[in-house]
């Protein structure tokens, strides 16, 4: 395997660790409804566990309310169920066939909290994309005695490695950044 190939699977496994950490931000609570708060809380439905954008529709019909309407009426108080066990300090009220949730307005305090969980899950991505910078380090080590790669060859690679983490750390701060502002705007 050449060490191109190596840089181009550690390229794509920092990008889908960026990807994931978008994901965890999009579950972070701002002041406003957003559907991501709520679609991927698993609810246990038919014998099974299925997330709530497979059993009904999340909808945001005002901004600080979200509007969850399950295609099946029997699944209404399991979804129920699982918010109210889903930590999100949130009571969801059953209005006819359709779950309603209402945010409140974000205190001082509250939004602080949100911002250092922000940062951890941000930190926990950096800790994820040096994992993958060491592991190919690792391969480059492994695989820079085969025939054809000279040892500048490795030490070229490396310095792309290095660039190519410190670009999708900066990523991450940017997108910490970007959601520390959006929680923090009231």
């Amino acid at each position: 395997m050449a060490l191109d190939d190596f840089l181009l699977e550690a390229d794509d496994k920092m990008g889908k660790t960026e990807q994931v950490i978008v994901k965890e931000f999009a579950g972070v609570r701002t002041g406003k409804a957003s559907p991501a708060l709520v679609e991927n809380i698993m609810v246990e439905v038919y014998g099974s566990q299925m997330r709530i954008r497979e059993l009904a529709g999340i909808t945001t019909p005002e901004p600080r309310t979200l509007s969850i309407q399950p295609w099946d009426a029997g699944s209404l108080h399991p979804i129920e169920k699982a918010i109210l066990k889903s930590n999100l300090g949130l009571t969801p009220s059953i209005q006819g066939k359709v779950i309603r949730l209402f945010f409140p307005e974000l205190s001082e305090e509250r939004r602080q909290e949100f911002v250092k969980i922000v940062r951890k899950m941000a930190e926990e991505g950096r800790v994820a994309i040096r994992h993958v910078r060491r592991d190919t380090m690792d391969q480059f080590k492994k695989h820079g005695h085969d025939s054809g790669i000279t040892e500048d060859d490795v030490k070229h690679a490396e310095k792309e490695l290095q660039k190519l983490t410190d670009d999708y750390i900066a990523k991450i701060d940017a997108h910490v950044a970007s959601k520390e502002k959006e929680i923090m705007t009231v």
